[in-house]
């Protein structure tokens, strides 16, 4: 689904609006072993495959902090935007929480929510999202979270 642009005044009428879970991304051990290149995090559950098939992991996991990352892609085109949007930029988070470990090799999906759009001074919007990142074939999500971004207009 593309991002949704509407006129600044109808924006809170989308506080609520659930979008289409996102696209499925594979979390694949190389990108695993990049993301720990960029952060210097080399803990062995990520990057040694043979050791972390000795844990209750049964083999290396991604970071949360990977999976974390990932909302920017896997939500890409869940976005309420007003008319005469310059640009978005992450805010913050609330609340968050890692619930399951993301296996190597697993495929990962964002499902969101609008939960609040506050109108700024400056043509600005903070806008919150309940977002959620199922594993493909579990139950119990790998974080839960609540996403700030704010929504900069002309």
């Amino acid at each position: 689904m593309p991002i949704i642009v509407v006129p600044k005044e109808e924006l809170p009428n989308y506080v609520g609006h659930k979008f289409e879970p996102g696209q499925w991304v594979e979390v694949r051990q190389e990108r695993i072993n990049h993301f720990a290149d960029c952060t210097e995090d080399f803990q062995y559950i990520h990057i040694d495959e043979e050791r972390a098939a000795q844990t209750p992991f049964g083999g290396t996991i991604a970071h949360g902090f990977l999976t974390l990352s990932l909302l920017v892609k896997m939500c890409e085109e869940n976005a309420i935007a007003p008319e005469g949007v310059v640009m978005g930029i992450n805010y913050g988070f609330d609340k968050i929480r890692f619930l399951a470990p993301v296996r190597a090799g697993k495929r990962v999906r964002a499902h969101s929510q609008i939960v609040s759009i506050d109108a700024k001074d400056g043509g600005r919007f903070l806008t919150k999202q309940a977002v959620s990142v199922e594993i493909e074939g579990e139950e119990t999500p790998a974080l839960i979270a609540e996403w700030l971004g704010m929504v900069v207009t002309a």
